[in-house]
């Protein structure tokens, strides 16, 4: 899932003292990244970066855009993403689960199709698009941690790329958690691929995946404090000392914008 971070042909000095916003000014089909006034609004950003307090050293300061999620597809999707979708849904219900309670919405963008899928029906989804004959995806490459502050109540997100090797597709799943019970089940029953990659997703997110073998820290020392991929953690850097000359830590140096 992409950030909407595209840059606008503007300079965000004119217009009124909050800057020029490109989304409004060029449209969405000139700026590669942004939705114009399609999908969910998570945060205004300003600047390039949109650091706050310094580190934005790229004299866009004055830029304002709207960093948006894109929302639900119409059908229909187009291509064999319908084939999928019907197939997914049929077999749900077949199960005795209603595909409304387990997909929140489907979404085609960028010529990706992405099924945002509750996390207590997690497992239950996966295991049917791996098993079921008309869908067979049999190999999830992993899973992927993002980190959305803005996203009130859904700021952990989960993404896993499914691969069919009989039909030779690919999709997406996401799922979602608050901050406040960072808590999604373990498809490693399911993909045992995933035991590593949900391991890193944990120890640089914060994201815990229930059932799991051994869910302990990959990357970082055991007693390390924090998740240091969130979108909220400090910056911090060690001072380096180059030929006499002292350059801060990032998060204490001279911003430009």
């Amino acid at each position: 899932m992409s950030d909407a971070n595209g840059n606008g042909g503007k300079s965000g000095r004119s217009g009124s003292d909050e800057g020029a916003n490109p989304e409004k000014d060029l449209g969405a089909a000139n700026l590669p990244g942004q939705r114009g006034d399609q999908g969910e609004e998570i945060r205004v950003q300003r600047g390039m970066f949109g650091a706050n307090n310094g580190g934005d050293t790229s004299g866009y300061g004055g830029l304002v855009r709207s960093i948006r999620l894109p929302g639900p597809s119409s059908r229909p999707y187009g291509g064999w993403f319908d084939e999928v979708a019907d197939e997914l849904e049929g077999a749900l219900e077949e199960q005795g689960l209603v595909p409304e309670n387990a997909i929140d919405k489907t979404v085609v963008d960028r010529g990706e199709i992405t099924f945002h899928i509750e996390r207590e029906h997690l497992v239950r989804v996966a295991r049917t698009l791996r098993d079921d004959p008309a869908l067979r995806f049999e190999l999830c490459t992993g899973v992927s941690g993002v980190h959305y502050p803005g996203d009130k109540g859904r700021e952990l997100h989960a993404v896993y790329h499914l691969r069919s090797i009989t039909h030779n597709r690919l999709i997406r799943l996401e799922v979602s958690a608050p901050d406040a019970d960072p808590h999604i089940p373990s498809l490693v029953p399911v993909y045992p691929t995933n035991d590593w990659h949900e391991r890193e997703t944990y120890d640089f997110f914060g994201i815990v995946f229930d059932g799991h073998p051994a869910l302990t820290r990959i990357m970082m020392p055991d007693d390390w404090q924090g998740f240091p991929q969130r979108k909220d953690y400090p910056l911090g850097g060690i001072p380096v000392e180059y030929k006499g000359a002292q350059i801060p830590a990032p998060d204490q140096r001279r911003s430009y914008s």
